[in-house]
């Protein structure tokens, strides 16, 4: 019996997705378990699998098209099915075919409609309430009657920017506006800026002297009478993401710190050992994340996050590692530490930093664990407090190694350093405990022997 395939909820708070890639044609069978669709949010890659034997009858979307989690992305049913008729089975669901939508039974106004489904003419489409952005809207004209297709951001967007429809060429489907035709357009119009400052009223975007490449779309290039320049780009998905969380983590979490300084002399020299005579290079930050494996078995109690019914307490040690990819920051997470060793440690972060810079990160890859560890020591950082990355309850900011003069006995040495400052929820984890933890954490460190076993 056909059926509609809605778009699955992947990710907490997700609202929408981008249909990346179909991975079976219209027509092919598939089985329970099979991926049949790849599907992006604003920090992964996800594959769809069925969730039973079926055929695809239609895909309800075009690979690139962004849609509202929930809303019909496809048609499934049976090889008997393939030859009925799709718009009527499509009907008897509640997605209207070619003809016009009943205006009656839509969440939009009369004059709007959705657009059409791949393989359709352009024709309304209507969906379920909450359903995804292929939604169109039809505009009359006395001289020049038409059809206008659009979708909702696009429509806010124009709506925000104060422009009109008319003169906005389209790039999507049946001829469907999308929200890079807006952008595009909007981008191209002069935009004047207030000043705030009072030294000059206004700002205008410049001209391009020459084509603008696709990937510099959403750049507009700014001056004012001045003479200063400033380039605005566009936020991506993922930096409005990461904006998103860590604002919400800094007012909802109440954040603390504790610092320490391990002494890295020991550790350096077994590292320098382990890599000439290994067949896998290890890093100071694999032997840091081996270290939160014990400081997190010795201190369990650590090993939490707060929820509002109870506190989650974990068996095993996994660790969220902070990667700067070329796609933007990520903290895919590794599994069982405390069962890692080394090189098992320094294969896996590089595949997920591979991973990361290819886009091909799962929703998986990102969810789970208590901690995230933060390096910016390779850039020369002395030290710096970081923002718990939520619903976690902690996470660690490495800095450099550097020289420091330190008291042995009677004596004053030059040992390597480096300075760790631990960010912890205060809900979940109180000064104490997160003081006994931090000390664990610099034992094993400072006694790397104790991370090789």
């Amino acid at each position: 019996m056909a059926e509609l395939l809605p778009v699955p909820e992947v990710a907490a708070g997700a609202t929408e997705v981008i249909v990346a890639e179909w991975l079976v044609a219209v027509g092919a069978e598939f089985k329970a378990g099979d991926a049949i669709a790849v599907i992006e949010t604003e920090k992964a890659i996800v594959e769809i699998e069925a969730e039973q034997d079926s055929v695809l009858l239609r895909a309800l979307v075009e690979p690139g098209t962004t849609i509202d989690v929930g809303a019909p992305m496809a048609l499934l049913g049976t090889l008997a099915e393939l030859d009925a008729d799709l718009d009527a089975l499509l009907g008897g669901l509640g997605v209207d075919g070619p003809a016009a939508p009943d205006a009656s039974k839509s969440e939009v106004p009369p004059s709007e409609a959705e657009s059409p489904a791949p393989g359709q003419d352009p024709a309304p489409l209507e969906q379920p309430p909450g359903a995804g952005h292929d939604a169109g809207e039809e505009r009359t004209s006395h001289t020049n009657p038409r059809r206008v297709f659009i979708s909702p951001i696009a429509r806010k967007l124009l709506k925000d920017a104060g422009l009109p429809v008319d003169g906005i060429e389209a790039s999507g489907p049946g001829g469907r506006i999308r929200r890079r035709d807006v952008e595009a357009a909007i981008a191209a119009r002069p935009t004047v800026i207030p000043d705030t400052t009072d030294r000059f009223t206004a700002a205008r975007v410049e001209e391009p002297t020459e084509p603008v490449s696709e990937a510099r779309s959403h750049e507009s290039v700014i001056e004012h009478p001045g003479g200063a320049w400033w380039t605005e780009v566009e936020h991506s998905r993922l930096r409005r993401a990461v904006a998103r969380r860590l604002t919400q983590s800094k007012q909802e979490v109440p954040h603390f710190y504790v610092k320490r300084t391990a002494v890295l002399e020991d550790l350096l020299a077994l590292r320098a050992q382990l890599n000439e005579l290994g067949t896998h290079r290890v890093s100071v930050n694999d032997f840091l994340i081996r270290a939160i494996a014990v400081a997190h078995t010795k201190i369990p109690e650590a090993n939490v996050v707060w929820t509002n019914d109870a506190m989650r307490q974990f068996d095993g040690v996994d660790v969220a590692v902070a990667i700067a990819s070329e796609r933007g920051l990520v903290t895919p997470v590794l599994r069982g530490v405390e069962n890692m060793t080394l090189s098992g440690i320094s294969s896996q972060v590089k595949n997920l930093v591979e991973r990361a810079n290819a886009g091909r990160l799962q929703q998986r890859d990102l969810e789970g664990g208590s901690i995230t560890i933060s390096n910016l020591g390779m850039y020369g950082v002395d030290e710096f407090s970081a923002i718990i990355n939520p619903p976690q309850s902690a996470i660690l900011a490495v800095g450099a190694g550097r020289p420091t003069p330190s008291v042995v006995g009677d004596t004053v040495q030059v040992r390597t350093a480096v300075q760790l400052v631990v960010s912890v929820d205060h809900r979940a984890i109180d000064g104490t405990l997160a003081a006994q933890w931090m000390d664990a954490l610099v034992t094993a460190i400072e006694n790397p022997l104790s991370l090789v076993v």
